[in-house]
C-alpha cells in the first residue's frame, strides 16, 4: 500500500521499520523540526506487531507497506528508487529502532552545505578512542572491524565502520548503483558498487548507541553465520565485477 503526497522538497527521509512499534512515533516526532524541507518516507517491511496501525495515524508521511517481509536491503533499494522517482536531490536513511540519534541530522545537514560528497556516512566508530565502544556488543564490534577492513582493501576507501545506516546520499548518485542483495549485508553491495562506480565519500561521526542486541532473524544472531554471510554478498559481488572487467576486455 502506498500512501503519497506531492513531492516538493529537496530532501527524503527513508526510514525502515520492521516490527518498531515500541520506537517509530518517538523517531519520527524527533524529526518535526525538519519538515520544512524534508519528507519523510517510512517501508513497514511486513510488521506484525503495531507499527503499521501508528504509521496509519501519522499526518504528513508517505508510507509504504510490504505484506511479508522482503529484509532490511530490500526496504533500502526501494526507498532509494522512491527517491529517485520522485525527483529529490538527496536522501537521508535513518533507522526506526532509536539507535540513530535525530539530532545528528543536523551534522550531515552542515557537512553537506560545506562539501562535495556522493555519499556522507555515520560512523559509529570514527573516534579513537576504545572507551565509548564498550558500549558496542563485542562480538558486533568485532565483526564489524574485520569486515570494515576487508571492504577498505577491496575499495580503496577508509571507512571506520561499513555497517552504519544512518547516512545522507546524492539521489543522482544513486541512479548509477546496481543493488540487488535484499538482506542486511545489503550496505557491503553498496560500498563496491560506489567504488565501482568512483563515488565520493566521507564519513561523519554519530553517537553509538545499542539498545536491542538481539534484534533481527536469527541468521544474524549468530556471529560466526553473521560473518559468512556478509563474506558470501563480498565475494559474489566481487565476482560479478571480475566477470563484467573480463567481458568488456576480451576481444
Amino acid at each position: 500500500m502506498l500512501c503519497f503526497f506531492g513531492k516538493e522538497k529537496n530532501y527524503l527521509i527513508i526510514i525502515p521499520a520492521y516490527n518498531e512499534g515500541e520506537s517509530l512515533l518517538e523517531v519520527v516526532s524527533a524529526l518535526h523540526r525538519y519538515r520544512s524541507f524534508v519528507d519523510i518516507l517510512i517501508i513497514d517491511d511486513g510488521s506484525e506487531d503495531q507499527t503499521q496501525n501508528i504509521v496509519d495515524d501519522l499526518k504528513g508521511v508517505i508510507s509504504i507497506r510490504h505484506k511479508i517481509n522482503k529484509g532490511y536491503g530490500a526496504t533500502l533499494i526501494e526507498g532509494f528508487n522512491y527517491a529517485i522517482e520522485n525527483g529529490y536531490q538527496y536522501a537521508i536513511t535513518i533507522d526506526a529502532d532509536k539507535q540513530h540519534n535525530p539530532d545528528d541530522i543536523e551534522k550531515f545537514l552542515s557537512m553537506n552545505k560545506k562539501v562535495n560528497y556522493d555519499i556522507l556516512s555515520g560512523s559509529r566508530y570514527y573516534w579513537s578512542s576504545q572507551e565509548k565502544h564498550r558500549d558496542a556488543p563485542e562480538d558486533r564490534r568485532r565483526v564489524n572491524l574485520r569486515i570494515t577492513q576487508k571492504i577498505n582493501q577491496l575499495t580503496g576507501y577508509e571507512l571506520t565502520d561499513a555497517f552504519c545506516g544512518f547516512k545522507l546520499y546524492k539521489v543522482e548518485s544513486l541512479r548509477k548503483l546496481h543493488l540487488d542483495e535484499v538482506g542486511y549485508a545489503m550496505p557491503l553491495q553498496l560500498w563496491l558498487e560506489a567504488s565501482k562506480n568512483d563515488l565520493k565519500v566521507v564519513e561523519i561521526p554519530v553517537e553509538l548507541i545499542y539498545y536491542k542486541e538481539n534484534r533481527g532473524v536469527a541468521l544474524y544472531k549468530d556471529p560466526c553465520k553473521r560473518y559468512k554471510y556478509y563474506l558470501t554478498v563480498i565475494e559474489k559481488t566481487t565476482e560479478i565485477y571480475e566477470n563484467t572487467s573480463a567481458c568488456c576486455t576480451s576481444r
